[in-house]
């Protein structure tokens, strides 16, 4: 199948973000430039780990240089209009182009052969799934770091029992007692 991919060299904005309320949240990467506005959706877990990956990947870029990576202001805007979904990600990618002093983040699109994903991940093919792809400078990686995190973390409170999230209607928690019981953000 004929590749569709959305390149993206240093976009005006490179940013996570959400449409819903928490325990609803609909996850998307965002990618700007003038007019052209790219959105795909992932899962929260999908962006801990890009942001986690990442931060590991400018410590490397630290040690390895010995250049401290300054941040650049967080961008808390909402996501640019309008949120179309291209694709929902399945799997990503994450590189250093140390000739261009860029991060490489790629986003793929689910396929039906897995070995076809492997192989073009990061590459530049014509056949393989639809892929966003964004070079970014490292103080933009960082600030992309900070806004992830706060957006993971402002979802809905852990349970101090289970971990489980709770939600605004309550909670049916299997270690209240030893038995399932409700318990309700509001006391």
């Amino acid at each position: 199948m004929m590749r569709q991919l959305y390149l993206f060299t240093r976009p005006n904005r490179f940013v996570t973000g959400t449409v819903g309320t928490p325990g609803e949240r609909t996850f998307y990467l965002q990618a700007v430039e003038g007019p052209r506005v790219v959105s795909v959706a992932l899962e929260k877990q999908q962006v801990e780990v890009l942001a986690d990956r990442l931060e590991q990947l400018l410590d490397e870029i630290v040690e390895r240089t010995g250049t401290a990576l300054p941040a650049t202001d967080t961008d808390t805007e909402a996501l640019s209009q309008p949120i179309d979904e291209e694709f929902r990600v399945a799997a990503m990618g994450l590189a250093w182009d140390g000739d261009a002093g860029l991060i490489v983040i790629e986003a793929q699109a689910p396929t039906d052969e897995p070995e076809v994903a492997e192989e073009t991940l990061l590459e530049d093919v014509e056949e393989g799934p639809d892929a966003l792809r964004v070079l970014i400078e490292p103080p933009r990686a960082r600030a992309f770091i900070d806004r992830a995190r706060r957006l993971v973390s402002a979802g809905r409170p852990p349970c101090p029992l289970c971990g489980q999230p709770l939600a605004a209607s309550g909670h049916i928690c299997t270690r209240l007692n030893g038995y399932r019981r409700g318990i309700s953000l509001n006391p």
